[in-house]
């Protein structure tokens, strides 16, 4: 299991509140098999009709997303989450996030924290002024500190508590326990016959 306790990178600002999942991951990419190449169209429409921050190159290698309201709002896609980990973010501060989004994120170990609006402003305001401002998001005591700013952040007590642990990695916990599991599967009577 791999617990997630703090989180470090620099920053990629997308302002813009209610960015659904299919501008984050168009709807034509929903037919692959895996998710392997997702990164490549992370935003894809988005970026074809305008200049856009995920090609800036000051934010190239950036790792924390500093987004606005209802980020990942719309269809019910893992694919979203998927992309933007893979393109490498590795954790999102923003007001708010749709309850699917969060879910499908917690999921693969994304962790996407809330913050009051005005310091999320705050940050990415510091982030478009100092794209190189290393930020760190400490998940057990609730704080995003990057440079000289610092503000609380938060997530649900049950996927905090996720993370710390290391249980998000529900594949972790059952290579972990894998003597457990066949244990219990030997006394299952469909497995064991009788």
């Amino acid at each position: 299991m791999t617990r997630i306790a703090t989180i470090e990178g620099r920053g990629l600002p997308l302002a813009g509140h209610d960015i659904d999942t299919d501008r984050i991951i168009p709807a034509r990419y929903l037919r692959a098999v895996t998710f392997d190449g997702l990164e490549h169209h992370v935003f894809e429409d988005d970026r074809k009709a305008a200049p856009h921050p995920f090609d800036d190159p000051r934010f190239q290698g950036a790792s924390v997303l500093v987004v606005h309201s209802n980020f990942g709002c719309g269809s019910s896609r893992e694919h979203a989450p998927q992309a933007l980990h893979r393109w490498g973010i590795n954790v999102v501060v923003g007001e708010s996030f749709a309850g699917i989004f969060f879910g499908n994120s917690v999921m693969l170990g994304l962790p996407c924290v809330t913050a009051a609006p005005a310091d999320v402003e705050a940050l990415m305001a510091l982030v478009e002024r100092n794209p190189q401002t290393p930020i760190r998001i400490d998940l057990e005591s609730g704080t995003c500190q990057a440079g000289d700013l610092r503000a609380s952040v938060s997530l649900p007590a049950g996927s905090r508590d996720a993370f710390l642990s290391g249980a998000w990695d529900t594949t972790g916990l059952l290579l972990d326990r894998y003597d457990e599991v066949n244990a219990t599967a030997s006394r299952l009577p469909y497995v064991a016959g009788f």
